[in-house]
Formats: C-alpha cells, sequence, structure tokens
C-alpha cells in the first residue's frame, strides 16, 4: 500500500540521510516518478523534507523532525518478536526479555513464515556469566580486565573498555577499546580467564558506526580448494563459501574466507583427507602438509614404542 510505503521512506531518510531518488527508487522497487510523487506527498503532509542538487545531491528529512507516531506495521512487529526470540535460544539476558514481552504485547497475528533458533550459540555456565559480567560493564561504562590466550598460546593480561558483545565464527566475542593504544580489539571469551570488572570509567565515549573494527587474533584468510563430489555438499554446509567451478566428473573449486587462526574450518579441511587439496594460499597448503606428516609421524612413533 502507498501509505505503507510513506511511512518506510520517512523511516529509511531518517536512518540513512541524504539519499537519491534512484537509490529510493531501487529500495522501494519502485520508479523514479514514483519517488518523486511520494516525496511530494510527504511534503504536502508537513514532513519537512529537503532537496539538495549536485554531485551529492539527493533528499533528507530535516534534522529536527522526530517521527513520534507509531511507524511500523503489525506484521513488521511479528518480524521484531522473531528477531527477539532467535536471540533469546542463545542469550539468557534479562533486559532482552523484558523486551520480547514488550513487543509481544504488541504483535498480536505472529504470521511470519520463519524462525530463528540460536541455541548453538548457547554456551556453558561460564561463559554465560561473562556474557553477563561484560553486558553490566558495558551499560555501567566501567573497564574490565582478564588473562587472554592468544591464537599463538600466549597468555597476557589485558585491561580494556568493553564496547559490544557478537556472537560471530560459532562463538561469543568481545570488543573493546585499548585506551592505551587507542585501538578496539576483538577477543574471544572462550580464551578469557579471571575476568574481573573494575571500578575504572570510560576515558572516552564509543559509537559503534563509528568503530572500524580491528581483530589482532583473527586475520582473515580466503582459501581456495578443489574438492571431489563427494563432499560437495558437506563444503556448503561447513565452510560457508561458494562453489566457483564444478567440472563434468562432479568435481568442484570452492571458496570461502575465515579467520586463519580458528580451528573449525581447518579441522573441517583435515577431516576431507584426500577428498580436498588446497590450491591457495600457499601458507595454508603448507600448513596443511606441515600437520599430516607431524601426524603420521606420532602414529609410526607409536608403533616402534
Amino acid at each position: 500500500m502507498k501509505i505503507d510505503r510513506l511511512i518506510s521512506i520517512i523511516v529509511y531518510l531518517l536512518n540513512h540521510g541524504r539519499t537519491s531518488a534512484q537509490k529510493l527508487a531501487q529500495e522501494f522497487e519502485v520508479s523514479s516518478r514514483t519517488i518523486m510523487r511520494d516525496l511530494e506527498s510527504l511534503d504536502l503532509a508537513g514532513i519537512p523534507i529537503q532537496s539538495f542538487y549536485g554531485v551529492e545531491g539527493g533528499y533528507q528529512i530535516m534534522d529536527s523532525f522526530v517521527l513520534d507516531k507509531q511507524a511500523a506495521t503489525s506484521h513488521e512487529y511479528d518480524w521484531i518478536v522473531t528477531a527477539l526470540e532467535g536471540m533469546a535460544t542463545a542469550y539468557a539476558s534479562k533486559g532482552l526479555k523484558q523486551a520480547l514481552e514488550k513487543v509481544q504485547s504488541i504483535s498480536q497475528t505472529r504470521d511470519t513464515a520463519v524462525s530463528v533458533d540460536l541455541s548453538v550459540a548457547s554456551e556453558d555456565d561460564k561463559i554465560n556469566k561473562q556474557l553477563r559480567l561484560l553486558e553490566n560493564a558495558i551499560e555501567e561504562k566501567r573497564a574490565v580486565r582478564f588473562s587472554y590466550t592468544n591464537s599463538h598460546d600466549e597468555v597476557k593480561d589485558i585491561q580494556v573498555e568493553p564496547v559490544c558483545l557478537q556472537y560471530k565464527w560459532y562463538n561469543w566475542y568481545l570488543i573493546g577499546y585499548y585506551e592505551k593504544y587507542q585501538d578496539y580489539c576483538m577477543f574471544k571469551l572462550v580464551r578469557m580467564d579471571n575476568l574481573q570488572a573494575t571500578e575504572i570509567k570510560f576515558t572516552t565515549s564509543h559509537h559503534l558506526s563509528d568503530i572500524k573494527m580491528k581483530d589482532s587474533n583473527q586475520d582473515i584468510v580466503d582459501v581456495r580448494l578443489y574438492g571431489k563430489a563427494v563432499i560437495k555438499a558437506k563444503c556448503r554446509e561447513y565452510l560457508n563459501g561458494q562453489i566457483t567451478q564444478e567440472f563434468e566428473n562432479g568435481d568442484f573449486e570452492f571458496s570461502f574466507s575465515a579467520p586463519k587462526h580458528e580451528t573449525f574450518w581447518y579441522g573441517v579441511i583435515l577431516s576431507f583427507g584426500n577428498k580436498a587439496r588446497i590450491i591457495e594460499p600457499q601458507e595454508i597448503k603448507d600448513r596443511i602438509i606441515k600437520t599430516c606428516r607431524e601426524i603420521q609421524m606420532e602414529y609410526e612413533e607409536q608403533k616402534k614404542e
């Protein structure tokens, strides 16, 4: 309906700022002429839309405007409930539970065709306690300390200002700010020990939209491999990449990106045995060869005993 599109345009402009008519047309899958008529309708309705010309031209809503009416439809609230319910399967947060209950009281139809189960992200008691401690420290803007074992098995004492918690690469991570180095880094919670909140207040304000994520322990590597036809489904399932070339006999080339020092994807490739072969990069190929030789030597030594 047109009224839904008009409200969505208002929300989009409030969230994204100055936007071209062409970009709006692409976003809402209508013609640029239709977008121009919509903008005229909004202007007539009293929405203060400003137009700008030139290379950086476009349309935006005046900064003084505040949308204080209920903008979401009942179906959109259903999507919000679905997302919150999915997150609740992974993270036992009191604040999350309260937010879910509030939105559930608004959403009545629940006619979404999708459900989300993130229970695989639900960790043991130690991780859950860490999550709660870190969430409180973030809200109270207090620094935290912990011992950290990095990907090279080096143990270091760390103090950072916790900025946010993030679940990715099958693990929970903390994004923290090093005041000493004035930089942001990511830390895997499972590698933390002796975590404690301090009474030290944040030295600066942190805005996620302005943070360029830097993960000193998680260099990303682009991997390309040749696989036999029998492991095609497993590559898609476990390596989160795409097939770039297929051959007549069913064999294929597969590309994916992953944290260089993570164990999961590396172990998956080893489990494929001679049904997978690294094409590039050379360092991963050398690493596979070295690991296989070390495994072989270990078993040969056991035979001698």
